[in-house]
């Protein structure tokens, strides 16, 4: 069935090849509040702590979505909104008493944040026990060795989506197209571990095709609308979408759109994510896993 079929198909019927984010999301939260309920008799659990800086209209989506996700699984959530003139200084300072206060469970830090604010230092700052996001450097390090329990919440998404498609992971041939420190290197890394083989392309990679074309599994996380397109993916490939992206169309009209040609790769691909609504709810979902990791390690170190 192309896609042209699949518009024909009655109200309510949902294209099987999509990868359903929030099925997942669901999924996930359950466990997590499962495990958190028993977790919670042997005493607090703590909260989240949301830190936004400055008036930025776009991040304001993020708390919500990560309020209520974390109201589903039982985590308390504060949402803190620091004034835009703060110093590095004094950022620096407020993180530091976080890390240093017992009833807080981990520490978001929303981006984008002022440009005088270097946000790299400010996500050092936050200790490892509480980078809930999975953005310290020892955090991204530590995946390195294998050790992915903190990983970065989108490149952890996307690695479970890809596992959602019941691929086998021992030698899957995958293609990371970007390679940003925060989805693309750590993906790659998280992606090694489970014994997939791995190539990562980016600006400089002179075919990106010829890569694309002979991988079993496509993630593609380059901030282009529709960069991926058909003839760029393998028949019966899985294409994991991490982009989102706002245009305008021919009406004026705005829409979320992803870094894949969603429509017409649904012709080729045996599993797509959509945009919204495919990597996006497993991030917010992966965040909350994060936080029930970070407890139990709080546990064991004796914090808590």
């Amino acid at each position: 069935m192309n896609h042209a079929q699949a518009e024909r198909s009655e109200p309510g019927w949902i294209d099987p090849r999509y990868l359903d984010g929030r099925a997942v999301q669901q999924r996930i939260v359950a466990a997590v509040r499962d495990e958190l309920e028993q977790l919670r008799a042997t005493g607090g659990i703590g909260r989240l702590v949301s830190i936004a800086i400055g008036d930025i209209d776009a991040v304001a989506v993020y708390i919500r979505n990560q309020k209520r996700v974390a109201e589903k699984t039982g985590i308390p959530f504060e949402d803190q909104f620091w004034p835009g003139d703060l110093s590095q200084e004094e950022c620096k300072a407020r993180i530091t008493a976080m890390n240093d206060d017992p009833s807080i469970l981990g520490i978001i830090l929303q981006r984008p944040v002022p440009a005088h604010i270097n946000v790299r230092s400010l996500q050092s700052a936050i200790h490892p026990l509480k980078d809930v996001e999975g953005m310290n450097p020892a955090s991204i390090g530590n995946i390195v060795y294998n050790d992915l329990a903190l990983a970065p919440c989108t490149a952890a998404a996307s690695v479970e989506l890809i596992r959602e498609t019941g691929l086998e992971m021992k030698g899957l041939e995958v293609v990371m197209i970007g390679h940003s420190e925060i989805v693309g290197k750590p993906a790659a890394f998280m992606l090694m571990s489970e014994g997939a083989t791995v190539t990562v392309c980016h600006h400089m990679t002179r075919s990106v095709a010829a890569h694309s074309r002979r991988a079993d599994a496509v993630i593609v996380a380059v901030g282009i609308p529709g960069f991926l397109k058909p003839d760029m993916v393998k028949p019966g490939a899985a294409v994991i979408d991490i982009g989102i992206n706002q245009i305008t169309d021919e009406n004026g009209d705005m829409h979320i759109v992803g870094d894949a040609d969603t429509r017409g790769l649904l012709d080729v691909a045996s599993w797509i994510t959509p945009v919204p609504g495919g990597v996006g709810p497993v991030t917010v979902a992966i965040l909350m896993r994060n936080a029930l990791t970070a407890l139990k390690r709080q546990h064991e170190a004796g914090w808590i």
